[in-house]
Order: C-alpha cells, then structure tokens, then sequence
C-alpha cells in the first residue's frame, strides 16, 4: 500500500469536477441576468445576449452531471441514524475541533448529507428553471413560486458549496488532492477516516 492511499478513482474525480464546471458556468452566466449588481460578470461570456442563452443549457448540463454524481456515489452515501446528528451540534464540533470517530468510514455523515443536498437542490434548479425558461407555459402563481424556488435554492447551494470548498481545501490540508490527483496520505487516512483505512488495509475495497 505504501504512504499513498486511492481515495477517488479517475471516474469520481471527473463526475466531481463536471459538477463543479458547469455549477461555475451557471453562476457565471446566471448573476447578470439576477440582477445588475453583476453585470459585469457578462463581459467574461460574451454579453447579457450570450447569458440568456447559455445559462438554461448549462443548467441542464449541471443537473445531468449531478445526476451521474448520484448514480456514481449512491451506494457510498447511504445514511445511517448517526449521521443525522451532523444536521446539530456534530458539525459545530467537527468545524471547531476535528472530530477524531475511530468508527468514521470512508465519509462522515456531513459529506452525505452535503451530498443529498447538492442533489435534492440541482433537481430544485431544474423545476424551477423550466418554469423561468418558459413563462408563458404556466399560470402566475407557478411563476412567482418559481422565481422564488429558484432565488432560495441557489443561494444555499452556493452557501454550501463555499463550505464545501474550503472544508476540502483550507480547513483540512491533504484532502484537495483527493481530487485532483485522487489519492491521500496514508496519516490522512488513518487520522480523518479510521475505518475506511483499516478496511483499505484488510484489502476491503471501496468505491468510488
């Protein structure tokens, strides 16, 4: 095994980083048309004209690679009853202290329950961004409702996937790597995520 662990394989990473591209391309193109405040955030694309056009595409392209998340990592996110706790006081202490779980597998119950949120919110997007596409095909109160659906869904998907980054990054040195070159230390592994190492030692495979 050496000092190197494979945490993500090369299909992880590239479904990870599809998600990541097209919900960047999304805000990109989708501010301007919000609100003026970011207008100029449509220069980089090409003009408001190219927004409009570009961001519903690259919202279904943001739904469809959240889709294949999904599917991908499904097995791995299945929730136990002590993973709702991270919904409380859990992740204060996590964020505060770092929580050291000698039974915490290959991911902590914040990591799946960020996951089922990325995915219960990109299919929120898509709803209610067809109503936004075609107004015309549905009555006002649908309209108003999505407006509002998709304003409030946007903005706590992007509040946590600002968590997200810096979690995987600042907060927790060696973990970035996990996805770019998909593998961490073997320290990282056996500090962060015990069980999943002691199993990565027994030969017990995981995926993704």
């Amino acid at each position: 095994m050496g000092q190197e662990i494979v945490r993500h394989r090369l299909a992880s990473r590239v479904i990870h980083w599809s998600v990541a591209f097209f919900f960047l391309v999304c805000v990109l193109s989708g501010l301007p048309i919000w609100t003026p405040v970011f207008g100029w955030m449509a220069g980089l694309l090409g003009g408001l004209s190219v927004c409009r056009v570009l961001h519903p595409w690259a919202g279904l392209l943001f739904f469809a690679s959240s889709v294949a998340m999904f599917v991908h990592w499904l097995g791995a996110m299945r929730l136990s009853p002590g993973d709702w706790e991270w919904l409380g006081a859990k992740v204060v202490v996590y964020l505060r202290y770092g929580e050291h779980d000698p039974e915490l597998g290959k991911y902590n119950g914040g990591q799946k329950l960020f996951f089922f949120a990325v995915s219960l919110g990109s299919l929120g997007l898509l709803v209610s961004g067809l109503v936004l596409w075609w107004p015309e095909s549905f009555p006002q109160a649908i309209r108003v409702v999505g407006i509002l659906l998709h304003d409030v869904t946007f903005i706590l998907l992007a509040m946590a996937i600002v968590l997200h980054t810096y979690l995987g990054s600042a907060a927790l040195p060696g973990t970035f790597r996990s996805m770019t070159r998909g593998t961490v230390s073997a320290a990282w592994a056996r500090h962060h995520h015990p069980r999943w190492y002691r199993d990565i030692v027994e030969g017990i495979t995981h995926r993704p």
